[in-house]
């Protein structure tokens, strides 16, 4: 399975983006997706995750600003941020699992993505 992430750039404060995670090769064994994000000197966190029956989670710095959903048709994952923050700034990855729940920990997920750099100016 590849994953290829995809929306990232500079936005100012405020706005908003959408990522897009699509995934290939053997999609079928994939059930639970998720995004992670990094920031320079700062572990990986995760910021959403979804599982194989929709069911979702969301990291507390997101909630309410943040959705995540898929278009399964098309192996597509995606991410819709808004009200950007600085603290936003990070390198966000898309990860997927062979698990149906939603996947909260980062061990769990099978195959990750190259990340594509989300920059709010602020």
């Amino acid at each position: 399975v590849q994953l290829v992430e995809s929306g990232g750039g500079l936005v100012q404060a405020g706005g908003s983006l959408r990522l897009s995670c699509t995934a290939s090769g053997s999609t079928f064994s994939i059930n639970a997706m998720g995004w992670y994000r990094q920031a320079p000197g700062k572990e990986r966190e995760l910021v959403a995750a979804i599982g194989g029956g929709g069911n979702t989670y969301y990291a507390d710095s997101v909630k309410g600003r943040g959705t995540i959903s898929r278009d399964k048709p098309k192996n597509t994952l995606y991410l819709q941020l808004n009200s950007l923050k600085f603290e936003d700034t990070a390198m966000y990855y898309c990860a997927a699992g062979w698990r149906l729940a939603p996947i909260t920990d980062q061990l769990q997920y099978n195959y990750w993505g190259q990340g594509t750099q989300v920059t709010v100016s602020s």
